[in-house]
């Protein structure tokens, strides 16, 4: 009966919710792409099965897919390029190297570069990430016209961190494109968590706030729109918390 007993007192709370699971760790994915790119499509799945199936215990993927513009000259412009994204890529350049900078990678928490094919690696990156801590930060997100109103709350900077910004995105998800021309020629491909835009915020304070931000609404974007918060630091590049919220009516 002794034996017993501890497996009778698991079991009961376990029935009772007494093993409550924890909150999962937001993990910001950066996946940097092309349409004009041969190797990016697959990348683009993998993103894709991350955010639906969120395969990584313990971590809340937090995807974004950033279109680079340096493919656009070989034969097929990337509809969702931008210069800002490849600026974004390039800043990365003191952490991995300025050779490190290609299509597909994906950018974990801002500490990590991985081929954007190499799933196993880049699932254990999250895992690493998911593990290490997290400041908290809330988000809601709403449509307010034409704009997207957000209101972040935001945590006090820790005692002697580096300088720490607040970034801002607008991803869309359910887009594809059918491309005529360049590498992908032939091929229609499909997206999830596209960068519709990208903004810079404030920096993190010595005292927690709250930030409501406006920002505009391109007429081409869909209604199946996030906003995605995150705190990164300028010199390491670490991403310190993240947040996304579906943008509701």
């Amino acid at each position: 009966m002794k034996r017993l007993l501890p497996i009778v007192i698991v079991v009961a709370l376990t029935a009772r919710g007494g093993f409550a699971q924890q909150p999962r760790v937001p993990v910001l994915v950066e996946l940097y792409t092309s349409e004009g790119c041969s190797s990016c499509p697959p990348a683009d799945v993998l993103l894709e099965s991350l955010q639906r199936d969120q395969p990584i215990a313990g971590a809340d993927i937090i995807p974004i897919g950033l279109h680079v513009d340096y493919f656009n000259h070989l034969g097929w412009k990337d509809a969702f390029s931008s210069s800002s994204f490849t600026a974004r890529q390039r800043s990365y350049s003191p952490v991995f190297g300025d050779e490190n900078m290609y299509t597909p990678q994906m950018v974990i928490d801002g500490e990590t570069a991985i081929p954007g094919v190499e799933a196993d690696e880049i699932q254990h990156a999250i895992a690493e990430a998911a593990g290490k801590p997290h400041l908290p930060l809330r988000l809601l997100a709403r449509f307010a016209g034409a704009k997207a109103r957000l209101s972040i709350d935001r945590p006090a900077a820790p005692s002697n961190a580096e300088k720490i910004q607040v970034m801002a995105a607008i991803t869309e998800d359910g887009l594809s494109s059918a491309v005529t021309r360049g590498e992908n020629h032939g091929r229609t491909l499909h997206h999830v968590a596209v960068a519709r835009a990208l903004h810079s915020l404030n920096f993190l304070s010595a005292v927690p706030s709250t930030e409501e931000r406006l920002f505009p609404i391109g007429k081409e974007w869909g209604q199946n729109l996030k906003a995605v918060v995150w705190l990164q630091g300028v010199k390491s590049r670490e991403v310190y918390g993240a947040a996304s919220a579906l943008i509701v009516k």
